[in-house]
């Protein structure tokens, strides 16, 4: 067999899959039977399952077998695009019934031809003076103010996390993160040639001497890390473990790329403010305002700025004029900081209604965030419990996308609140607390 016919029967694999011949939560034979079936070695067998894996049409679970990926139309490892779901508990855009008249409000006089001429001439990383100030204001926090000197834009918030990846990290350089962490984080870090560490945590977020121990093995050349509202488990870091954390990167001397992009949900300050020095900044407007209108901001300390600069401008990820402009009307006119109000209020209402419609359950929340971390019973697997609720027309995210480590994800799946109607939430809810107390064979049977 040539060293191509893996992936032609890769390539066969993945179209019984899309087929439906092989359905979400399908278990695939162990790789010595496949082989066997298929008249081929065990190591071409291997290379078909990696393959597949890297595809993201399979998940591999540490003793219990390969398994159809939840949503058989993903083909990547990373998450898939919106995909239109009836109840969709997945993507993780909050959205008000309001929001599109409040922001159209705020933008009025945009479209006159004085204004369009300015905003749609190309623009530098660090935008304008004037919108570096309106930023450095709005992202205040109590105790923490940045200097409008050290903004640099970027179109979005993935931007924010390339370019300061790309600018800190060297290619085959090693990145500590959180074990369970931002999906996406994981592709960009591949495209760059840069390898995420995974670093335990407990339930004040990552653990200080994880840090020492990874930076002990070789050396690590930054940390990412979400202090604020973890995404997926919601923790937020408290004052001493963010102290403890901060005197190890700090001996260490290791930058800490922290990403805020969930911090407009609480009142914390980021790490910067204990350590303004040691800490790179990332924020968007994607969560506050919409998906649609994104801007992302890094509030860099003086020592990376230039570096960061020149990643944005070489990765091709500068902000539009006309998206920073707008970012700016509505962040300076307090559109945004009335829009971050209310999905706080809204927020705390869905959460509110996950408690309810989940009690008895094992849940692992905070009242603020617009997600939950539910670890299943054991009766059921990830992969699956998500394939079954994908039946249901309800799409949510298994624990295996945002595991660092293959092969070493919790049982367990994240629900996103933010995008269905309240009326849309509680009907999800509702069904996926019948399909937890169903046993995993008797809800197969039925279908």
């Amino acid at each position: 067999m040539s060293k191509f016919d893996y992936l032609r029967l890769a390539d066969v694999i993945a179209a019984e899959i899309a087929s439906g011949t092989l359905k979400p939560g399908d278990r695939l034979p162990p790789q010595r039977s496949f082989a066997y079936e298929r008249k081929i070695a065990v190591s071409t067998a291997s290379r078909v399952y990696t393959e597949l894996l890297r595809r993201g049409l399979v998940v591999g679970e540490i003793g219990r077998g390969t398994f159809v990926s939840g949503d058989a139309r993903r083909g990547t490892a990373a998450p898939a695009d919106p995909h239109g779901a009836r109840i969709d508990l997945e993507f993780n855009y909050p959205l008000l019934p309001t929001q599109s008249a409040m922001i159209a409000k705020s933008l009025q006089g945009m479209e006159r031809p004085d204004v369009l001429d300015v905003a749609l001439r190309p623009i530098a990383s660090i935008g304008t003076s004037t919108a570096r100030a309106v930023s450095a204001q709005f992202l205040a926090r109590s105790g923490w103010t940045p200097n409008p000197d050290q903004i640099v834009f970027t179109a979005n918030g993935r931007q924010c996390i390339a370019a300061a990846l790309a600018a800190i990290v060297p290619t085959g350089g090693r990145c500590g993160v959180e074990a369970l962490t931002y999906p996406f984080v994981k592709g960009i870090a591949a495209r760059l040639g840069i390898t995420l560490v995974p670093l335990a945590m407990d339930d004040d977020g990552v653990r200080p001497d994880a840090v020492q121990k990874a930076h002990r093995e070789a050396r690590l050349s930054a940390l990412y890390i979400q202090p604020v509202i973890h995404n997926p488990l919601g923790i937020t870091m408290p004052p001493a473990r963010r102290a403890d954390l901060l005197r190890v990167v700090e001996k260490l001397g290791l930058p800490v790329i922290e990403d805020a992009v969930y911090s407009f949900l609480d009142d914390d300050a980021p790490l910067a403010a204990l350590a303004p020095e040691s800490c790179v900044v990332l924020d968007s407007l994607s969560k506050k305002v919409a998906p649609g209108l994104a801007l992302g901001m890094i509030v860099a300390p003086p020592r990376l700025r230039e570096s960061i600069m020149a990643s944005v401008r070489s990765g091709g990820w500068t902000a539009s004029g006309y998206a920073l402009a707008a970012g700016q009307q509505l962040m300076d006119d307090g559109t945004v900081a009335e829009l971050s109000r209310l999905k706080r209020i809204d927020a705390t209402k869905r959460q509110q209604l996950a408690a309810k419609c989940l009690s008895g359950f094992d849940i692992q929340a905070n009242g603020r965030s617009y997600h939950l971390w539910l670890t299943l019973p054991s009766h059921w697997r990830s992969q699956t419990f998500v394939a079954a609720a994908a039946r249901r027309d309800i799409a949510l995210t298994p624990s295996t996308t945002f595991a660092v480590a293959p092969g070493h994800a919790p049982n367990a799946v994240r629900l996103a609140l933010g995008a269905p109607t309240i009326e849309q939430l509680e009907t999800g809810l509702q069904t996926l607390a019948g399909v937890l107390n169903a046993r995993e064979e008797d809800f197969d049977s039925t279908e």
